[in-house]
């Protein structure tokens, strides 16, 4: 095999009859006694090695010694499957093999690659290099190369210019603490590391680079949340000379074009949309969950000749009442359950909550 180099991933092997050179990380032995058959697994998927009676003695042997995750290099000719394998790109044809050579050999791995999505975490931290083997952690970190190409892309379409900002400056009021890099140069004096790109995106605009994007690291040194981590990835972006329209269909186009070419779902354009105060009235959070069904309804005109005091109080201070309507909920609330709601209701600041 010397002077050979891979012709082919594993996953995209044509089922045409062909001569090909094949690379990545031994999946699965199965060793019959006559027959060896080896699953070859690298970003793209897998593709099945086979050996038999008619394989070179030598080439046979050095099978028989192929332990799961040793890396091998494989020549051989393309050919059908006898045992078709739907469920994989590759699943219909096999490579025969005709010279091996084992690259790399491994140890007994402490999980086994492909589930390690069932070890915990501690373990797949310390062999995170065995963890980003797993055909799913490659898919994400796949995926999330397409959406930076596609988005570099798109924009780049739109006249965007990519323009890269310093990663040290001064620190300056944000929404979070700074991490701090103490100055070799000038001593007690530190530079922080950004939260976001803000000040020098400003200076690109009136600098007259009308249209800037970055895909910008950020760090914020701020404790963990769900939507919360110190450093992330962000698409930052910044136009001049447009309004509230070109804003949002600049970004619409950028969604229709990622959800078509990512997941191949159509969005229809115009995206929904929902004014601030829509929001806060139909639903009391200015980024709402627009699936949840049971939408805050203003009983306002219904309750403002009856004579129960919390409405009245509030109406004549120029309130209003509102109210929760959860269908089928007499069937299944008890006033237990009711007067935990009451309780949890004056825990964030209500004086109390009404029920019928």
């Amino acid at each position: 095999m010397k002077g050979l180099r891979r012709t082919h991933y594993c996953g995209e092997v044509p089922e045409t009859e062909q001569e090909v050179v094949v690379c990545g990380f031994a999946d699965r032995v199965r060793d019959m006694g006559n027959l060896i058959f080896i699953n070859l697994r690298d970003r793209t998927g897998l593709v099945q090695l086979a050996f038999n009676d008619e394989t070179d003695r030598a080439v046979f042997e050095k099978a028989q010694l192929v332990k799961s995750e040793y890396v091998l290099m494989a020549k051989g000719m393309v050919r059908p499957r006898e045992s078709v394998n739907e469920k994989l790109k590759t699943g219909k044809i096999e490579v025969a093999v005709t010279d091996l050579r084992i690259l790399s050999k491994a140890e007994t791995t402490p999980f086994e690659v492909t589930n390690s999505d069932k070890v915990n975490d501690e373990l797949k931290l310390k062999y995170r290099y065995l963890d980003l083997r797993n055909p799913k952690l490659q898919k994400n970190i796949i995926t999330r190369h397409k959406i930076a190409q596609i988005t570099r892309e798109y924009f780049y379409d739109n006249g965007f210019l990519e323009i890269e900002t310093p990663m040290m400056m001064k620190s300056t009021p944000e929404g979070a603490r700074d991490y701090l890099v103490p100055s070799r140069v000038h001593a007690g004096k530190f530079y922080a590391l950004p939260q976001s790109p803000q000040i020098y995106k400003q200076l690109l605009m009136i600098s007259g680079y009308d249209r800037y994007i970055q895909l910008a690291r950020c760090f914020r040194d701020e404790d963990l949340r769900a939507d919360r981590q110190p450093e992330f990835t962000q698409i930052d972006l910044e136009m001049s000379f447009v309004d509230q329209e070109d804003i949002q269909a600049c970004i619409e186009g950028y969604i229709e074009k990622l959800f078509k070419e990512i997941l191949g779902v159509e969005v229809t354009l115009p995206l929904p949309r929902l004014t601030f105060a829509d929001a806060m009235s139909r639903y009391g959070s200015d980024k709402p969950d627009t699936r949840f069904g049971m939408e805050i309804q203003d009983i306002t005109d219904t309750v403002k000749d009856i004579d129960f005091v919390v409405f009245k109080s509030a109406i004549e201070a120029g309130g209003s009442v509102r109210a929760i309507n959860v269908k089928g909920g007499a069937a299944i609330y008890t006033r237990k359950e009711i007067d935990k709601l009451v309780e949890h209701a004056k825990g964030i600041g209500a004086k109390g909550l009404a029920y019928i």
